[in-house]
């Protein structure tokens, strides 16, 4: 957020909102960004062989946790995205359809 402070010329002094300087930039936010990037690791890792690594750790089952909430794994936490998208795995096997599907981060 400081750069983009320093490229409109905006300092902290002047009390503007960082979604005012972000929606002036056409720049989306950083949580988005993110979504959107755990997605299409995702959609990748999905169209590759059985037998490729990264795939066969998906389907491990995780250890036994212990007492109070678990932790987020990385799998939930893309399932989560995926369920507040409205996707599904099957729509990972065509790339262009699943790129525009989860390109909705830029403001464009």
């Amino acid at each position: 957020m400081r750069m983009l402070r320093w490229s409109v010329g905006v300092t902290m002094k002047d009390k503007v909102r960082n979604e005012h300087i972000r929606g002036s930039l056409k720049i989306a936010p950083i949580a988005d960004k993110m979504v959107e990037a755990r997605l299409r690791w995702y959609g990748h890792v999905i169209r590759r062989p059985e037998d490729y690594v990264v795939k066969k750790c998906l389907s491990y089952a995780t250890q036994k946790r212990q007492r109070g909430r678990p932790l987020a794994t990385w799998l939930t936490t893309v399932q989560k995205d995926m369920k507040n998208m409205s996707l599904t795995v099957d729509d990972t096997e065509n790339r262009t359809q699943w790129r525009r599907m989860i390109k909705k981060a830029d403001p464009v």
